[in-house]
């Protein structure tokens, strides 16, 4: 695992191979069992366990828990830097979200964790088509999402 400045760990992923997940209609009668269909590579034992019996209380979790998860927002602020890019709306840089990352992290996932999280507008522009006259729209996101 290796560490950043913000207390994130990163973990080094595995080589594997990509698995391709068949989408074929269910026949009708009984449905398959769930090791028929459940690859191995990507189910992990105890998620199959609980495919089987089920989670306690009858409540699946969403998947919402999983993006505000640090690790995950750690990984999309790396790419997000990575790339540059332009302000949106909100005129905040790349820069400037870079240089208060952590900050810029923990308010992001406590808006999502709450709830109260609102999506900003997309900036419209309008760049040359390449060989033409014409334009073509491009928006533009904020760097915080």
């Amino acid at each position: 695992m290796q560490g950043d400045g913000c207390g994130m760990t990163r973990r080094r992923e595995p080589a594997y191979e990509p698995v391709t997940v068949p989408f074929a209609a269910t026949p009708a009668g009984e449905p398959p069992s769930i090791r028929d269909w459940a690859n191995p590579c990507v189910w992990t034992q105890r998620m199959l366990n609980t495919l089987h019996t089920g989670v306690r209380g009858g409540k699946w979790h969403t998947l919402i828990d999983k993006v505000f998860a640090p690790l995950n927002l750690d990984a999309a602020s790396r790419k997000v830097i990575g790339k540059g890019g332009a302000a949106g709306v909100d005129h905040q840089s790349v820069e400037d979200f870079a240089a208060h990352r952590c900050q810029e992290l923990d308010r992001l996932q406590e808006s999502l964790r709450s709830g109260t999280y609102r999506p900003q507008l997309v900036q419209r522009v309008w760049i040359p088509k390449p060989g033409s006259h014409e334009k073509r729209p491009l928006g533009i996101p904020t760097v915080a999402a």
